[in-house]
């Protein structure tokens, strides 16, 4: 209750004053999972579910069904400390792996729309990676991790501080030999801080730099097929690869005027560029797509008698790069050569200000409002219209004439908070979120479609929740409704459009109770429904009312541990992840599965630390992410038992 999270408001507020939902994954858990995916993390966060693909790719459901292309990232705002990891309207599905996740101080999570604190693409919720501060680091520390597949992680971090200046310096290299044939990676991460503290002024800059070289298993095809022996080892895509760099420096500066008045930049510079084969298409297109970003965050606070006021404007300007080449001719409609070819230059600028209201000691009410302007200006570096030669019909690829876009979108919160008693509150909150159409919606055509008349996705949500304290057992619980409209999809017709509707509803719960004896049990589920509300032209049969496909109504984790003291700890983890259907007809079905983990962690004495960890302990047959695409079942195989061991050595101070 005494933590201290920034996620959920303009500022740094403790866990029992924030007035709307938010999971957090703290340091003490990051340090026992010691992950070497972020969905090992994510698991813990009620309603969220990162499924695995193969390698460092996922895809992210907060209070959604798992959501793929340009959706599957638009709808999400995944930051490091409040800065997004792409641009607004360059997202990757896979963007997670950008960030240094592992060696984290924390990750917070916020679910459902919150557009009126991070502006376009924060419709589903909201994932911030928080770096650690520099001036808590007391400790150097070098460590090495094993375990199958040839999977080794070597990580490490240095610091120096005085009363005024920190330094900071931290990454860590991994490398996995695959469980899949001809698959694996190599994945390296670094991050430098710089932190300055006096009476008045503060700085925190930070430059984090990841790179990762891949070699990608595809889907493995058949009904169950990741039950059986012969083919779970299978890589029907052994040419598949993904490679992928990005950097990113910013400076966040405070000046405490006064007690009473903070203002706040951060100003930043991004750099990605990725180049991957599309091995989920029959067609095996390459892809390789880069985006320069500079940007300011600049925001004042100000707190009056019964008041307290934010106003604050962002502003990113990116450019955007995307090629698609085919080596070989598929058939006539999908020809060799280049498919497209062009760069998008994008900005947007995006002010806000949010009222507080505090009405008594134990009533909290807080109103804001965001204005967003985006604005694309797309250039094509090759023939405008089909890709394919004059004579063919029905080209699968469409390039555009040049041109400029926009959207223009207002957002809104409200929300309350009331303190029933020191360590008891509920909250509830009435937020909108939207997201401008991504450049690949726009710009990115099939099948003659010569211009896109996409609107921006807009979710309106209501939640109802309480936390608090009670003896030993903190417990949190929120129950919402969401509905989204101008949902955009490609058709039957291989045409974006953007008439979709959607229903999301649920209950959520997070529960942490001490037993006697040093045991506790940690606990989170959700119980949701997610639902089609039109007949959208992405199924030749109609299906409104139906279950969007990859949405289990209900998942969740249970960790029952031991802790008798600081230095040793050992938890069993049970995963459940309930059944859902793989198509929009819900004709197709994956069952869902349950699975067990074990941890321990030794302090052994002041310089040595062990971690041991087993994971599917009951080696069950599971997929981490079923499919059905082109005819076929698909599957992403999970791994069997596998043991991984770290050893850790802590310099004096």
């Amino acid at each position: 209750m005494e933590q201290i999270t920034v996620t959920a408001t303009a500022g740094e507020h403790h866990l029992i004053d924030v007035e709307s939902n938010l999971s957090v994954v703290d340091t003490e858990a990051l340090d026992l999972i010691q992950h070497e995916h972020i969905n090992q993390a994510l698991s813990r966060v009620s309603g969220g579910w990162i499924s695995r693909g193969n390698g460092q790719e996922h895809l992210t459901a907060i209070r959604s069904p798992v959501l793929t292309g340009a959706g599957g990232c638009g709808a999400f705002f995944i930051a490091q400390d409040g800065v997004s990891l792409r641009a607004p309207g360059f997202c990757n599905t896979n963007q997670l792996f950008d960030a240094n996740t592992e060696q984290a101080s924390r990750i917070e999570v916020l679910k459902g729309p919150n557009s009126t604190l991070y502006g376009s693409n924060a419709v589903h919720g909201v994932i911030n990676v928080i770096t650690p501060d520099a001036f808590n680091q007391k400790f150097s520390t070098v460590g090495f991790s094993t375990g199958p597949n040839d999977y080794y992680k070597g990580n490490y971090s240095t610091q120096f501080s005085n009363e005024e200046h920190a330094f900071l310096l931290y990454g860590n290299g991994s490398h996995d030999g695959g469980y899949k044939d001809n698959s694996g990676y190599a994945q390296q991460k670094i991050n430098f801080i710089h932190q300055f503290q006096s009476p008045l002024w503060s700085t925190k800059t930070v430059i984090a730099a990841t790179n990762l070289n891949q070699e990608t298993a595809g889907f493995i095809q058949g009904f169950e097929s990741y039950k059986d022996e012969g083919l779970k080892t299978d890589n029907p895509n052994p040419e598949a690869f993904r490679d992928s760099q990005a950097f990113r420096a910013y400076s966040e500066i405070k000046y405490q005027v006064n007690p009473t008045t903070l203002y706040q930049m951060t100003p930043y510079v991004r750099w990605t560029e990725m180049e991957f084969l599309q091995h989920y298409l029959p067609w095996q297109p390459v892809e390789k797509n880069a985006q320069k970003s500079l940007g300011v965050k600049a925001s004042i606070e100000k707190q009056f008698e019964h008041f307290n006021w934010f106003a604050g404007i962002d502003a990113d300007l990116t450019e955007g790069e995307l090629e698609e080449f085919q080596g070989e001719a598929f058939s006539t409609t999908i020809p060799a050569g280049m498919h497209y070819d062009y760069t998008v230059d994008a900005s947007v600028i995006s002010p806000s200000t949010q009222l507080q209201w505090l009405a008594s000691e134990a009533l909290t009410l807080s109103a804001g409002v965001r204005y967003d302007k985006t604005e694309y200006d797309y250039n094509n570096h090759l023939s405008a219209g089909d890709a394919c030669a004059p004579t063919v019909d029905n080209c699968r690829f469409t390039r555009p004439i040049d041109q400029k876009v926009d959207f223009d979108e207002f957002s809104y919160q409200l929300s309350g908070r009331l303190l029933l008693a020191d360590s008891m509150s509920i909250y509830g909150q009435v937020s909108n979120g939207y997201r401008s159409p991504q450049a690949t919606e726009l710009f990115r055509l099939q099948a003659g479609q010569q211009v896109t008349d996409l609107q921006s996705e807009k979710m309106t949500s209501i939640e109802l929740g309480t936390r608090g304290l009670l003896n030993s057992l903190f417990y949190d619980v929120t129950l919402y409704t969401m509905e989204k409209e101008n949902f955009i999809f490609q058709d039957t017709n291989r045409h974006n459009i953007s008439n979709g509707k959607t229903s999301h509803f649920g209950i959520e719960f997070t529960l942490n109770y001490m037993l006697p004896n040093d045991f506790y049990v940690n606990a989170n589920g959700t119980f949701a429904n997610h639902q089609y509300e039109s007949s959208l032209l992405i199924s030749r049969e109609d299906i409104n009312g139906n279950e969007i496909d990859t949405a289990p109504q209900h998942m969740g984790s249970v960790q029952v541990g031991w802790q008798p003291q600081a230095r040793t700890r050992v938890e069993l983890e049970w995963l459940h992840l309930g059944n859902y259907y793989l198509n929009p007809e819900n004709t197709a079905e994956y069952t869902g599965h349950n699975l067990f983990n074990l941890r321990a962690a030794f302090t052994l004495n002041r310089h040595w630390s062990v971690n041991v960890r087993v994971l599917n302990l009951l080696d069950e047959d599971y997929a981490e992410r079923a499919d059905f695409g082109f005819g076929n079942y698909r599957y992403f195989v999970g791994e069997p038992r596998s043991v991984f061991a770290s050893i850790n050595y802590m310099f004096d101070e």
